[in-house]
Parts: structure tokens; sequence; C-alpha cells
């Protein structure tokens, strides 16, 4: 019996080497479905997908052709994509906009919008060929809509990919295809374990937080899984935040 026979919705997840990505991939495995973790760095990826049982697929997620071939190799050993969790980004530093060097603002914006974007458009071309819906869970965050000094190259990136949620469910609803975002505040994963290790960033950014403490992954994946369920059937271009009550503040 084929991998594509044995049950279970078809997931991608890109980013799913570590931190949140692995957490979603780790969750829609768990549940029964048929995972694929999309990551540029491949070993990293092996082993990810190794220990939770899943396809892992090498992308850079900024290049359109590697997309296209990690998509055609996804549908190929597992099928087309029904569920996509576009995960992968980067901060790649921080600073003023004013003293920011500009190849630190392309890098972000190639992998946080382009790589959005590009994974996007090749996973709703297999759901629309498959003809059988889909959904499009993209990983913002609040940063999109309350803004940090030094972060808001970080920030600009992910209220563009607010933007492109809200078009993409516009556009991809006749095809029965939706899609939501979801938006944390921080979140102590390896990108950000520099941050959550010091004692006194860490604790500046608790304080903004009125529940006290910084998220881990695992706050994040119950959101995902229900915006990728039946349950959520009704539910689309909406990007809900998982922040601890941060944009109360």
């Amino acid at each position: 019996m084929s991998t594509a026979e044995t049950g279970g919705r078809v997931v991608l997840v890109t980013g799913g080497a570590s931190g949140i990505g692995r957490a979603v991939a780790q969750a829609f495995a768990e549940a029964g479905d048929r995972v694929a973790i999309a990551d540029v760095d491949e070993a990293a990826a092996g082993r990810a997908a190794a220990e939770l049982g899943v396809l892992a697929v090498t992308v850079d997620i900024t290049d359109a052709e590697s997309v296209a071939a990690g998509l055609a190799r996804v549908a190929d050993e597992l099928g087309p994509v029904e569920i996509l969790v576009n995960n992968a980004g980067i901060v790649a530093g921080g600073g003023p906009l004013v003293s920011l060097p500009v190849e630190v603002f392309d890098r972000v914006l190639a992998v946080n919008v382009r790589g959005t974007f590009l994974v996007t458009r090749a996973a709703a071309a297999q759901m629309i060929e498959a003809g059988r819906g889909g959904c499009v869970v993209n990983i913002s965050s609040i940063g999109a809509r309350q803004p940090t000094p030094g972060l808001g190259h970080y920030e600009a990136t992910k209220a563009a990919v607010d933007a492109l949620t809200r078009t993409g469910a516009i556009e991809l609803a006749g095809h029965g295809i939706r899609v939501n975002g979801v938006a944390p505040g921080p979140v102590h994963t390896p990108m950000t374990a520099g941050l959550m290790d010091d004692p006194q960033a860490r604790g500046a950014w608790e304080a903004r937080i009125p529940l006290g403490r910084i998220a881990v992954p695992g706050d994040l994946t119950p959101l995902v899984m229900f915006l990728a369920s039946p349950q959520a059937g009704h539910i689309t271009g909406a990007v809900v935040q998982v922040d601890g009550g941060q944009l109360l503040t």
C-alpha cells in the first residue's frame, strides 16, 4: 500500500525542522495526517522527519524552482497538498530603520513575503487541480499590528503576510480553499533562544504580556489545528492572535 493510500490529509509545513513548525508538524502527524516538512536546512529537516515519522523536503522558499520541485515531490509521495501551514520565517537581525542594513531588509522580505507567496501559489494550484478544496494557515505576528522599535523590518513583512491572507481568502473561496492566519506574540523557539536566555530582555517582554509569560509552540498548535479542521469550515480571512493579551496593552 502506498503512503497516499494510508488515510489522513496531506499537510505541508514550511520551516518544519524546529520551533513552531516542528510542533505543528508533530500535532498533525499525531492526528493521523500525512505530513511533509519543508525546510532549507536539509540535515535538520531529516532529523525532525525521522523523529516524527514524516516526509522531509529540502526547499528554499525564496526560489520558485525549488518550491515547485518540493511541492511536486510532496504530491508524488503523499498526494496533492490539502493543508498548507506557511510557518517559515526569519528576523535576521534588528535595528532602527535609519541604520538597518538593506541586505537584512531584503533577506527578511524574501523569506517572509516572497516565500509565503511562492509556496501559497504552488500549493493552491495543487488544491485547485485536485478539486477537493483545502486550507492555508499563515503564521504571522502581532508585530503586524503592534510596533516594537528595532523590529520594523520584520513587522512590515508580517503585515504583508496578513494582507496576503485576506486576499487569498477572497480569491480562493470559490475553490473551497480557506485562508487564515495565526498571530503570536513572542514565542520561545530556537530562533528566539538568545533573547529568552537573557533575563533582562525576557523580563521586558513578559512585562508587556498581561498573562505574564512568553508563549511556547504548544500554545499555538491547537489554533492551527482548529483552523485547518472542518469545525472552522465557515472561517476564512481571519488572523487570530495568540499573545497572552499583549495587544491589549
